[in-house]
């Protein structure tokens, strides 16, 4: 009985502790401008500022200038066309190469489609014409609207010439003529072929594990520069409990950022419809390890944090490079194997691919189940390595009272 009674007691003052680190770190995060900003402002601002960007999806108008070297009616109904495309608009008509140069240089167009002299009487002979596509590719969305402008109208000049030269009884016969296969192209998960729905669900996820490290590790920055590490810690004697310490403060972050993450990852992506066909349980169910993983790498993160700037200069420009090396912008398989494993130190990696595949996607937590595994395994791995860290920190920080 007497052991029980004692057994109760710790755990009673256990609870006690936790709760009370738990209420020193909000105090602690809603005093500090700078964390606020991080916790608050950015995840706030910056989703909506990249859905704004984005927000066209594709690249209308895009504005090409024509060589038409042949002058003769079929160029011109090929340019008639690629003008009347969505994505493409002819500005001007020139005669000669130089010119059209001048105005890519000048900005005023960013792709030349030339017309040789003997375009026409190729076409008239029966013998293969070309037409040559120039782009300029600072901007590959200009390429790819011109490319599928002039792939498409070439495909649709090419079955009236076959309509024209091989004349048929009946239209049936025609249509099977010069359309024997005929295919519909359907993007899957992407219906625009958008940039927004391809880019931005991959940003939403990076902005909670990176402001989650920048403001636990200001957090850090301020204790180490102020050496008040022990401020967290009851004064009483006793208090000697590392794990309630790291507790008490992943909770007061993860009871931060579950309504950030509400924010982020589910009112912004209906703010700007983007794709979202994941059940919302399977969701919450991917989300729970990526958040626990993020928090106690920011953690561990932050016992190495000298100043407040230190987390800025550090981890501030990682944001790109997670970004790529993440399998979003660059297909995975291409990755190297050395930074293939260096994006799974980060949970960002495992928590992109595979919000992707639930949110955008549709997939079930069994579709996904190498990624939530990854995300619990970093999750259990940088617990530990807070609990060493605040241990260490709390005997060096005792020592030295």
């Amino acid at each position: 009985m007497e052991k029980e009674f004692r057994l109760r007691n710790r755990m009673k003052k256990g609870v006690w502790d936790m709760f009370y680190v738990w209420k020193e770190e909000m105090r602690n995060v809603f005093k500090d401008a700078g964390v606020i900003i991080f916790f608050f402002l950015v995840p706030f601002a910056y989703p909506l500022l990249y859905a704004f960007i984005y927000n066209n999806e594709v690249v209308h108008d895009a504005k090409l200038v024509v060589v038409d070297q042949c002058d003769s009616y079929s160029s011109r109904d090929f340019i008639r066309k690629v003008d009347a495309t969505a994505d493409v608009k002819v500005v001007k008509v020139c005669s000669d190469m130089e010119e059209a140069k001048r105005m890519l240089d000048e900005k005023k167009a960013y792709g030349i489609l030339l017309f040789p002299s003997d375009y026409s009487e190729r076409i008239h002979e029966g013998r293969q014409a070309t037409v040559s596509l120039y782009c300029d590719m600072s901007a590959l969305l200009f390429y790819k609207a011109f490319l599928l402008a002039a792939t498409e109208v070439s495909l649709e000049v090419g079955k009236e010439l076959r309509a024209h030269n091989t004349p048929t009884s009946t239209e049936e016969m025609e249509r099977i003529q010069i359309d024997p296969i005929p295919y519909e192209s359907v993007a899957l998960f992407n219906t625009p072929n958008g940039f927004a729905s391809f880019l931005v669900p991959a940003i939403l996820v990076l902005v909670l594990q990176q402001t989650l490290i920048l403001g636990i590790g200001m957090l850090g920055g301020t204790t180490q520069e102020r050496s008040r590490f022990h401020s967290l810690v009851p004064e009483r004697r006793g208090f000697d409990g590392t794990l309630r310490i790291v507790l008490g403060k992943s909770l007061a972050y993860i009871s931060i950022y579950v309504f950030v993450c509400v924010w982020v990852l589910v009112i912004v992506p209906r703010l700007f419809s983007l794709p979202q066909l994941g059940e919302p349980l399977t969701i919450l169910s991917f989300i729970l390890p990526y958040l626990f993983a993020c928090v106690f790498l920011s953690m561990t993160l932050s016992g190495f944090m000298t100043s407040r700037e230190a987390p800025m200069l550090f981890f501030v420009f990682t944001s790109v490079i997670l970004l790529f090396i993440s399998g979003v912008s660059w297909p995975e398989v291409a990755i190297p194997p050395f930074w293939k494993a260096v994006g799974y130190l980060f949970p960002s990696t495992p928590g992109i691919q595979g919000f992707i595949r639930v949110n955008t996607c549709g997939a079930s937590l069994a579709e996904v189940a190498h990624e939530y595994r990854v995300l619990w395994i970093q999750a259990g791995v940088y617990f530990i390595s807070t609990c060493a860290v605040y241990r260490y920190r709390l005997i060096r920080c005792r020592n030295r009272g």
